[in-house]
This record gives C-alpha cells, sequence and structure tokens, in this order.
C-alpha cells in the first residue's frame, strides 16, 4: 500500500473514531499532496509524498519556535500535536550522535578539511539523511565538526 493510500484510510479511520485534530492534519496533507500531484502533472511516488509531508513538519516546527517565543502556548500545544501526526508518517528522525557520525564518514569520503569544505559534504550528506534528519540540524553539526 502506498504511503498516499496509507494516509486516506487513516483519514477515513479519524472520521469514523471522531478524531478532529488527526482527521484535519491528514486533510491538510492531502490536500499538499494534492497541490504538488497536481504541479507535477502526474502521480507522487512515495518519497515525493514524504517530501510533502516533511515540508509541512518543518513547518509546524517553525511555527511551534514562533509561538512559543511570541508567548502564545495554546499555539504551540496545537501544532506540537499536529506534528506528532506528521511524525508517524516519517522514517525516524536521526539524533545529533547519528549525524555527526554519517557526517564524519563523508568528511573522510570527500577529503573536506575546513570550513571552506561544507559545499563539498553537505550535497551528499543530505542526500544520505533525506527525510530522516532535519536541515538546520544536519548543517548544525557539520560546522561544528569542521571546526574541530
Amino acid at each position: 500500500m502506498s504511503l498516499f493510500d496509507t494516509l486516506q484510510q487513516d483519514m477515513k479511520q479519524a472520521l469514523k473514531n471522531k478524531d478532529q485534530l488527526k482527521l484535519s492534519t491528514i486533510r491538510l496533507i492531502l490536500s499538499s499532496v494534492s497541490y504538488a500531484r497536481i504541479a507535477k502533472g502526474s502521480e507522487l511516488t512515495d518519497d515525493e509524498v514524504m517530501a510533502v509531508i516533511s515540508r509541512e513538519a518543518k513547518g509546524r516546527r517553525e511555527t511551534i519556535e514562533s509561538a512559543i517565543s511570541g508567548s502564545r502556548e495554546d499555539i504551540a500545544e496545537r501544532e506540537k500535536a499536529e506534528l506528532d501526526i506528521l511524525q508517524t508518517y516519517l522514517p525516524e528522525q536521526l539524533d545529533e550522535a547519528e549525524i555527526e557520525t554519517i557526517v564524519r564518514q563523508i568528511i573522510s569520503e570527500v577529503g573536506a578539511v575546513d570550513l571552506k569544505d561544507r559545499g563539498k559534504v553537505m550535497g551528499p550528506l543530505m542526500q544520505k539523511v533525506k527525510g530522516r534528519a532535519d536541515g538546520r540540524l544536519v548543517s548544525q553539526v557539520v560546522e561544528k565538526v569542521l571546526r574541530g
């Protein structure tokens, strides 16, 4: 079963269970997936659907940060709940230690020695951790490792 089909099945289940938060979150995901499908002009692969969900999750993280800094805990809590739902459809996220291990491996492969070589590292690294790590965290780890 494709990820899109799973989303549709989960939406039906949330409707039956009267789980309004999950229902509205999945509807938003499906809407974003539909827009992406129209933009592409054909059906999306599971990886493309996952990329859409990742973008939605990133937006939730940014909104949470803004809401917390603006003392809007009510908005932050709802966004956190939606983020939890989104993360059930994403692969398990890598922690900082796992990212650092991968960074060190790629640095040795490409021969990076200082911060100027950051671009050489980021390209292959993002391909390797695609969908499993936040780009901002990855960038911070690369910078930390390259600075020594």
